[in-house]
Formats: structure tokens, C-alpha cells, sequence
């Protein structure tokens, strides 16, 4: 795999942790607003549940930041030490006089 897909690549699972990350904060967000709701209702089985669902899926989240902490900065200084916007720089032109 040539340095520039191989970066491409990188951003794309960047991206795809960074979507990762946000359904899971939307995740917790309705659990919570189950909880809230079950205040009233006051359903042990939600009561029992809800907050073990919450801890696992929170767990989740501190994990998968961590990963997507980690994996962008390898990405940007994959990208700073071989040049990335350069390479760009020349596929444009290469691409533009149809080589």
C-alpha cells in the first residue's frame, strides 16, 4: 500500500471513531433520559438495569476515546513525517496532466 492510501485509510478509521464515539454519548444521553422517565414509573426491572447499562456503556466510551486519542495522533505524525499534504500536493498534479 503506497504512504498516501495508506493515510487516506488512517483518517478513514479516524472518522470511523470519531462516529463511534458520538453514537455511543447518544447512547448514553437515552439511557439517561430513561432513567429520568422511569422515575415516575418507578419499573424495578428498569431500575435494576438501566444503571449497569449505563456503566458498561460509559466504560465503552472512556475505551473507545482513548483508541481515537491514540490512533489520531499516530495518523498526524504518520502524516507530518512522510509529507502527506506534499504527496497530495503532487496527485493533484499528476492527475491534472493525466498521468
Amino acid at each position: 500500500m503506497d504512504t498516501l492510501k495508506k493515510f487516506e485509510l488512517m483518517e478513514k478509521i479516524v472518522r470511523e471513531l470519531e462516529d463511534l464515539q458520538h453514537s455511543q454519548q447518544a447512547i448514553i444521553q437515552k439511557i439517561g433520559k430513561i432513567e429520568v422517565d422511569n422515575i415516575e414509573l418507578s419499573d424495578g426491572r428498569l431500575e435494576k438495569d438501566l444503571p449497569d447499562m449505563h456503566q458498561r456503556v460509559a466504560d465503552n466510551l472512556d475505551t473507545i476515546v482513548g483508541i481515537l486519542e491514540y490512533f489520531a495522533d499516530k495518523t498526524q505524525n504518520f502524516g507530518n513525517k512522510n509529507n502527506v499534504d506534499a504527496l497530495k500536493e503532487q496527485q493533484v498534479i499528476d492527475e491534472a496532466l493525466g498521468n
